[in-house]
């Protein structure tokens, strides 16, 4: 009954309100809260403009925003510990990682005020300036920016952090920071958590390297397929190199084995008369017949022919396929070729 009372007397436009966010829920399938603490009004203006044709931004009360969560749905209700101060609702039909990227990238840089902390060091670079020599020199050196004049202009002496990540900006400093277009701040939504089919995503997580990301789906497709092919294993992408790798091994063993195959029989004639060659230059001539001194005399000993795998169309190294058999000489090979030759 209490619950019922406390309803009847909540004002009509909050309802309305709640009813508004609970409809927008319902429609996208991404929603996020985003701070917009300490942002100026013109530029959250601008920058709803700016992304409006792919998110909707929604400014309300966090204890409205909180009650339409909870009258949605149990899976969303977690949403609402990312509420904190000026908190704001976006809607987008992109994906959380699309949004968070959207949203960083529309941020501007923008002048820190006096009194705020600085969020990072902010330094000084050296460098000539664009103010004519007078007071400033004072006041930039007042500030702890070392200035000085050369040439009859106001240039910065050397590179200096003015303030540490966490230090309170003076005034002076501020002021001078802003003349030296120093903008130390990014404004823009800041991004705390999303809520998309029926996962809960941290800002933190959707921070990701595309650049690292690409190279490790690149290098981990080149594994892959190196794997493939080393283990045999047959696919629409590894049946040509394993073919191609098959036929080379086949030949290979053919010619290492002697086995009289119409594809391999000119690398086997190649081969013996290789050896004949090289056999009839250790004997003595009054052995030899006047055909192969003829041969010896012109000089057309032919090397034992070594015959190469064919290589492997992989997309990255391969591991080194061990090779079956050798093309060493035997004690059985060369007493052939000495038989042949002396019949």
């Amino acid at each position: 009954m209490d619950l019922e009372h406390h309803s009847m007397h909540i004002p009509k436009w909050k309802k309305d309100e709640i009813r508004s966010i609970k409809s927008n829920i319902r429609d996208y399938p991404v929603v996020g809260l985003v701070g917009i603490h300490g942002m100026p009004s013109k530029q959250f203006q601008q920058m709803r403009s700016s992304i409006r044709d792919s998110v909707l931004i929604k400014v309300s009360k966090n204890s409205l925003i909180t009650r339409a969560l909870n009258e949605s749905s149990e899976e969303i209700k977690p949403l609402g510990d990312y509420l904190d101060q000026e908190t704001g609702l976006v809607f987008s039909n992109d994906n959380s990682f699309k949004l968070f990227k959207l949203l960083e990238s529309s941020k501007t840089p923008a002048p820190i005020k006096s009194g705020m902390k600085a969020p990072g060091d902010i330094t000084v670079e050296k460098g000539p300036t664009n103010f004519p020599p007078g007071p400033i020199i004072g006041e930039l050196q007042s500030a702890g920016i070392p200035a000085a004049i050369e040439g009859g202009k106001v240039v910065i002496r050397e590179t200096k952090v003015v303030a540490k990540e966490g230090e309170v900006v003076s005034q002076n400093l501020a002021a001078m920071l802003a003349r030296l277009d120093i903008y130390p701040l990014e404004l823009g939504l800041v991004l705390r958590g999303t809520f998309e089919d029926g996962m809960l995503f941290d800002a933190s997580k959707l921070a990701i390297d595309e650049g690292k990301i690409s190279l490790d789906f690149t290098t981990a497709a080149s594994q892959a397929f190196n794997l493939a092919v080393n283990s045999a294993y047959p696919t629409r992408t590894t049946i040509q190199a394993l073919l191609s790798k098959a036929a080379s091994e086949s030949r290979n063993l053919a010619v290492n084995a002697v086995i009289y195959e119409p594809g391999v029989m000119d690398i086997l004639l190649l081969k013996a008369q290789g050896h004949v060659m090289a056999i009839a230059g250790l004997v003595s001539d009054e052995a030899l017949d006047d055909d192969l001194k003829t041969k010896m005399c012109a000089g057309t000993a032919v090397s034992p022919v070594v015959v190469e795998p064919a290589k492997e169309e992989t997309a990255g190294e391969a591991e080194e396929v061990e090779e079956e058999g050798t093309l060493e000489e035997t004690e059985e090979t060369v007493a052939e070729g000495l038989g042949a030759l002396f019949g």
